[in-house]
């Protein structure tokens, strides 16, 4: 049984950022693993529609890029939330606990001083925009060349359409191209 002397703020909070980076950590390898998802998915749609000459089987593409896609998304947006979490409020509280006035995980601040982030995150964003966008996009303007939709099939990849138009807009949303406010200057 624990005592008061064995359980401290500190230790809480040390634990707290042990398992906040290995749930980034673990998010991380999942949201990069659906990259390659989602290429081995557009390469099986293609080999399908050549293989059954049905256009209609392209429309598969959009629809599993699309929760593939938010999936990616869902994950970004909470590997980044740890790491703001981690800048801006657990390890400004670790610092003060252990007298300093500076966040101690100066990683977590560094790394986004990159002269180079922001044109990465613009390639990266180019990058997501082209594998959920863009591609299923190009399924859906071959199956609509194809001319062989049934009202069903075109009202499906009407609906398809809308879907990927909305990731997308959301891929831009939370592309994190700007600045962050609260990062110190370049190192």
């Amino acid at each position: 049984m624990p005592t008061d002397e064995d359980v401290t703020i500190g230790k809480l909070l040390l634990a707290e950022y042990d398992r906040l980076k290995e749930e980034q950590k673990t998010r991380i390898g999942f949201r990069d693993n659906l990259l390659y998802v989602t290429l081995a998915v557009m390469v099986t749609v293609l080999i399908g529609a050549a293989q059954t000459d049905r256009a209609a089987v392209l429309l598969a593409l959009p629809a599993a890029t699309f929760i593939l896609g938010w999936t990616y998304l869902v994950n970004d947006q909470k590997i980044s939330a740890i790491g703001s979490y981690v800048r801006t409020d657990l390890g400004p509280r670790l610092g003060g606990l252990a007298g300093q006035r500076e966040n101690p995980f100066v990683w977590e601040t560094a790394h986004r001083r990159d002269a180079h982030r922001k044109q990465r995150k613009i390639i990266q964003c180019t990058v997501d925009l082209s594998a959920f966008g863009v591609v299923p996009l190009a399924f859906l303007v071959t199956f609509w060349i194809s001319g062989t939709g049934t009202a069903l099939t075109i009202f499906a990849s009407a609906l398809e359409t809308l879907t990927i138009a909305v990731l997308g807009a959301q891929i831009l949303l939370y592309a994190e191209t700007r600045p962050d406010p609260r990062a110190p200057g370049p190192i």
